[in-house]
């Protein structure tokens, strides 16, 4: 890494050389080829092929490159997606450095399609988004679309919850430079450059991005050093475009992932567990070590005027473990044999590795005319995981050099294809279809913890989407209907080899409305998403706090997304949006272990809310602009009460929290070729006790029903700096 830097310090004296000579070559061809225009100016097609125009008949929310640089002072991506309908986001270290979650209609990260530039970012096998692996993406990335619900076909495991696309492919015929230098509460920090080159020789673009990010966090030593880098290089033809995606990003940090007992909740809010099997202190290297680099190349060409196509291949590259103390540790469990040997150690520190390659390719074929805009696509994609433990301090009187108590491989490859069709019936109606094909193979040889449970399984999934839409004047109607399936993630194998979890299925129904007048705008969405055979959480955690499923039969999420923005004038601004929901199991039955029988006591449930999913979301944002240079928001947010488990049980339950977050904006300088912006943030301003993720799990001993809660919770009061420098 340190010699990309190197790279990338090189090529930023390269660009303040060229800036005013690149700026100077820019319009002469672009303003006359309708050909360069398109490759150059338009949104390249695999941003295209996957994203929803603004008549789809879906729910979506896009954000500009403006509105992610409002928040974009250090936090990871999940935090500047916050404020958006129907989101909960939360953190293990409670700041929003380092781990960090995000829920959309109630539905977490595994079932969540994220892309970056239309590639796969979900994890192949757990399916989950750990964007602490590339730290900073935010500010190199120029547009996201949020997709709620089933949404359009896209690349990667299938979306149950929403679909997140977010976009770096952008044409930058400036060349540019940014200084952004952030101080925060628990002696957080993010200091990044990002640069452009603009426009080489009518023919060349290159851009990037270096970035460091530090923290404490709230939780006690939950810190955070994050590194990455992000590269582009683009060939720009006046036909066709060859871009060159390297991003990278390696992250350290001490685990936190336990939560803070109910218990000590109140006593001892930024309690952790993590490290504490150490008797005389908690253990200093108890972290989470993984870098990740992605490699993309895009071939994009407008054959002519109704035709163009693209292709990318990806690669993308990541290893790391996660280090632990462990205590009265049974040797046998690490497959060793100490009989006979003298001095057995009670303790021991245990390394759980993860060293994987996904690659693959998609491509897209577009046809627009006046009527219609057709586009086939698809691609294929391979995961080859190795999934390993190691003993790094085990005296080799124990065991042999560079043993692995375990060593259990993964491969999972995918191959997909979709037809999107957008028909103009009349002057003003429009259909929409989607068809969708899916093949999915999924091979494990052997699990943590249970070493000789070998799986292989292979799923068809096929997804078809139809919808309508109606336009006139300043409004807009909607409704579709969207078929999506989706397979288990890798634990959901671990089971047992004749308790195999089943294949998900979601009926997703949608139908809205949007009203735009100059000074207002109003959107309205009801959805009905009815599951067949959905894996929902039970409560219980693994020892890596991650959730554990079953499939239940029958259950759906249904709601009412409501959003308002309003202009009083000039300087006086609002936005207002609403979720109403109901997530509900039919039937359920609770398993609860008795260790005084040695069983599991079975409870039926009827009608319960689904874990996590908040009936009640809010967002309020008040804007006061009095003049060019300052703007201040106050940003309220209320999420209602959440239960941990699938009981509906009000013992086991996150309370509701209302949230005050103030910011200011203030534009120290305004030159045309430079600009200085001043940010200031208080977050939690009435520092509220809040926890919006937590986990619940139950026993019998000694004939006592003990329930075990814990919790997330956020830090309280906080505040964050940034000092922006852009020279243009």
């Amino acid at each position: 890494m340190n010699k990309l830097l190197g790279t990338l310090v090189s090529i930023l004296f390269f660009v303040a050389l060229n800036a005013q000579k690149s700026t100077q070559v820019v319009a002469k061809k672009d303003s006359t080829n309708k050909f360069t225009d398109s490759i150059r100016s338009l949104p390249p097609l695999e941003i295209k092929a996957i994203r929803l125009s603004e008549q789809a008949p879906f729910a979506k929310t896009n954000i500009s490159k403006a509105q992610i640089a409002l928040n974009n002072v250090g936090q990871d991506l999940p935090f500047l997606l916050e404020n958006t309908p129907s989101v909960v986001v939360h953190a293990d270290a409670g700041i929003g450095v380092g781990y960090t979650g995000i829920r959309i209609r109630g539905t977490d990260a595994t079932r969540i399609n994220f892309t970056l530039n239309g590639i796969p970012y979900n994890d192949a096998e757990s399916m989950g988004t750990f964007f602490v692996n590339i730290p900073d993406f935010g500010s190199s990335v120029n547009s996201i679309q949020i997709q709620r619900g089933v949404g359009t076909s896209t690349n990667g495991a299938g979306a149950f919850g929403a679909s997140v696309n977010l976009m770096t492919n952008e044409y930058n015929p400036n060349a540019y430079l940014s200084l952004q230098n952030t101080a925060g509460s628990f002696n957080s920090f993010k200091n990044n450059l990002v640069f452009g080159s603009g426009l080489i020789n009518n023919k060349f673009t290159i851009d990037g991005r270096v970035s460091s990010i530090r923290s404490d966090g709230f939780i006690d030593r939950a810190n955070s050093d994050l590194k990455s880098f992000f590269l582009s290089s683009t060939y720009w033809g006046e036909k066709s475009s060859l871009r060159l995606n390297v991003f990278s990003g390696k992250e350290r940090t001490y685990q936190a992932w336990y939560g803070v007992p109910q218990e000590l909740l109140a006593a001892n809010r930024t309690f952790n567990p993590a490290g504490t099997e150490k008797a005389d202190a908690p253990y200093e290297n108890q972290t989470d070590n993984y870098t990740q680099t992605h490699y993309q190349l895009f071939y994009n060409e407008q054959i002519n005027t109704n035709w163009k196509w693209n292709t990318a291949f990806f690669l993308t590259t990541g290893k790391g473990y996660y280090e632990e103390y462990k205590a009265g540790v049974d040797f046998a469990d690490y497959n060793i044999d100490i009989k006979g040997k003298i001095n057995v150690p009670a303790d021991l520190v245990r390394r759980r590795w993860l060293d994987n390659n996904f690659y693959g390719q998609i491509t897209a074929v577009s046809y627009v005319d006046s009527l219609n805009d057709l586009t086939i696509g698809g691609g294929w994609s391979v995961y080859d995981g190795l999934h390993f433990g190691t003993l790094p301090y085990l005296s080799q009187t124990f065991a042999p050099a560079n043993f692995r108590y375990y060593d259990n491989d993964a491969i999972k490859k995918e191959r997909n294809s979709y037809v999107k069709w957008e028909r103009k019936l009349s002057k003003q109606f429009k259909s929409f279809l989607d068809l969708q094909y899916r093949y999915v193979t999924h091979q494990m040889n052997g699990f943590t913890k249970n070493t000789d449970l070998e799986i292989e399984r292979k799923f068809n999934f096929f997804n078809p989407k139809m919808g309508l839409t109606y336009q006139a004047k300043n409004i807009f109607y909607y409704t579709s209907v969207a078929v999506a399936n989706k397979e288990p993630n890798r634990d959901d194998f671990e089971a047992s080899a004749t308790e195999q979890p089943r294949r998900e299925q979601l009926v997703d129904w949608e139908t809205g409305f949007e009203l735009k007048k100059p000074k207002y705008a109003i959107n309205a969405n009801v959805y009905y998403m009815n599951y067949k055979d959905q894996l929902v959480l039970t409560g219980k955690i693994n020892d890596v706090g991650a959730y554990t499923r079953t499939n239940v039969p029958k259950s759906y999420r249904a709601g009412i997304e409501l959003q308002v923005k309003y202009a009083l004038n000039k300087k006086y601004s609002t936005s207002y949006s609403i979720t109403f929901s109901q997530n509900k199991i039919e039937e359920f039955t609770e398993y609860i272990d008795d260790y005084d029988q040695f069983t599991q006591v079975a409870i039926q449930h009827k009608n319960t809310n689904i874990a996590l999913s908040p009936s009640l979301i809010t967002n309020r944002t008040f804007n006061w602009k009095p003049n060019d240079k300052l703007s201040f928001f106050w940003t309220t947010k209320y999420t209602s009460k959440q239960f941990l488990d699938n009981t509906q049980n009000k013992d086991r339950q996150l309370d509701a929290f209302f949230i005050n977050d103030l910011n200011a904006h203030w534009t120290i300088l305004n030159k045309t070729k430079f600009t200085m912006l001043l940010q200031l943030y208080a977050n939690n301003v009435l520092d509220v006790k809040y926890a919006p993720n937590g986990y619940t799990f139950s026993y019998i001993y000694d004939r006592t029903l003990t329930t075990s809660n814990n919790f997330y919770p956020m830090a309280g009061r906080n505040y964050w700096i940034s000092l922006k420098i852009d020279l243009k």
